[in-house]
């Protein structure tokens, strides 16, 4: 027998097995459908094919370290706080809330916690004087987790501010993501360093010893404040306004305060351990009720093969009765978000979706175009927020459920990326974000169907043509 028919029977095998593991793999059957079919026609190059684009490594790749990370005992032990005595009954929820409730706690497996306050904070303007104060104030510890940190003005002003706490004797440490770090042409990590600023990077980009997980991002933003106040939403540090001083980008932000801090900072030093290995047991004050909201941490990760935070929100969504809002930079859906906005609409539930009118990135700008058609037919409405882009990211249910936190509404971060979204059981804070949500879309532009209906052909290929990478964006 010779060399190349020994080779031919290989590849067959070779993708037999791919087909295989593609029929045991993939959870839609379309996409299991078609890889079956490449790796058995096209022996060789189909396996190849597989192996590269078809193999979720990005999910295999977290769980490989979260594991070595476990393995290590590593892990970082209960944040001691007295958290649990203010965790919420399911006696205590209001009927109001209770289906609201349950999905969240069938999610997470956890019950909201009670007695939280929490304050939207309007665009840097709001956001950055507080947290920069909340900081200069800080009597024990300063933890801050950041995709960006840049080197303008805001960010200097938080160097400055770090450098301070640190040389008055506060506990303070920073965790950058790697990739995040790569946006910037000058960066403050060493800076800090050399202060004594202790700075980890969650999974740097290496290439001795090799390590590019470009796609394992740490998304999450959070400032703590002596285990009483938190930040969190989606704002980086920095990058908000131009070199001439003109806003760049508008965003919202949110300073908490209570018993849900403690579930912020267990999120905080899970991903420190995870990044570097190393323990660190905080000691924060007993935790205090200020507020009357009840509310959630759901965090998600390519490690969680059950996506959280994407089926607490395709759930509650399916569980609207009056009104859904969405405010979100990327708007990316899966089948199954797609499916519930149209079958909501169609209940009659009042959806409405606020996009930038003007994206940051074009290429999603036109992906996003190709999902419009079929959400605008069912009767969901969908608005363009002029400028400057729109970086928030809300959901808004019946005028009484919120979601709000760092992830987008695309598949890298509702399945590639580490995030955090915080989603509160109150009323009034949900029309305090309703009226905002009102107010932009009175200065937004209604996108109509027969615009979608009345691209080129040129256009329609090219929105078509990104569409089709919109797993990737």
């Amino acid at each position: 027998m010779s060399a190349y028919v020994i080779l031919f029977h290989l590849f067959v095998i070779l993708g037999l097995l791919g087909a295989v593991h593609a029929l045991l793999t993939r959870r839609h059957p379309n996409s299991a459908l078609v890889w079956v079919a490449i790796c058995v026609s096209l022996p060789g190059i189909g396996i190849l094919a597989y192996l590269i684009f078809g193999v979720n490594r990005v999910r295999r790749s977290a769980e490989r370290l979260r594991q070595e990370f476990e393995e290590q005992d590593n892990q970082p032990e209960p944040v001691a706080t007295d958290a649990e005595s203010h965790t919420c009954t399911v006696n205590e929820i209001s009927e109001e809330f209770a289906e609201l409730e349950k999905i969240g706690r069938s999610i997470t497996g956890t019950l909201p916690l009670k007695g939280n306050s929490i304050t939207p904070l309007y665009n840097g303007r709001q956001a950055y004087p507080a947290m920069l104060e909340a900081i200069s104030n800080a009597k024990q510890s300063v933890y801050l987790s950041t995709f960006l940190f840049e080197k303008d003005g805001i960010g200097k002003k938080f160097y400055a501010q770090l450098v301070a706490a640190k040389n008055r004797g506060i506990s303070v440490a920073v965790l950058l993501d790697g990739f995040g770090l790569l946006w910037s042409w000058i960066r403050l990590n060493s800076l800090l360093k050399r202060n004594g600023v202790p700075v980890t990077r969650f999974l740097p980009i290496r290439l001795f010893p090799p390590q590019i997980r470009m796609n394992l991002r740490n998304h999450r933003k959070l400032l703590l404040i002596d285990g009483h106040t938190g930040f969190t939403g989606g704002m980086n540090i920095g990058g908000s306004r131009t070199a001439k001083g003109r806003q760049r980008m508008s965003d919202m932000h949110y300073k908490l305060t209570g018993p849900i801090v403690s579930q912020l900072q267990e999120v905080f030093f899970e991903d420190w351990a995870y990044a570097n290995g190393e323990k660190h047991i905080p000691k924060p004050p007993p935790m205090k009720h200020t507020g009357r909201i009840l509310s959630r941490v759901i965090k998600d990760g390519p490690d969680n093969p059950d996506n959280p935070l994407h089926l607490s929100i395709v759930a509650t969504i399916n569980t609207a009765r009056t009104s859904i809002r969405i405010m979100t930079p990327y708007f990316l859906p899966s089948r199954e978000l797609t499916s519930a906005l149209t079958v909501a609409a169609l209940r009659g539930v009042d959806v409405r979706i606020i996009l930038p009118a003007k994206s940051n990135l074009p290429f999603v700008h036109w992906a996003m175009r190709n999902y419009m058609g079929e959400l605008l037919e069912a009767g969901v409405r969908i608005f363009y927020q002029p400028p400057p882009f729109c970086h928030t990211k809300l959901l808004i249910i019946d005028g009484r459920y919120t979601q709000f936190g760092s992830a987008n509404l695309d598949p890298r971060s509702l399945q590639l990326n580490f995030e955090l979204n915080i989603e509160a059981l109150d009323a009034e804070l949900a029309q305090t974000l309703n009226t905002h949500v009102n107010t932009t879309i009175k200065a937004s532009r209604e996108l109509s169907c027969f615009e979608i209906a009345g691209r080129s052909l040129p256009v329609r290929m090219r929105d078509a043509f990104f569409w089709l990478f919109s797993p990737y964006l």
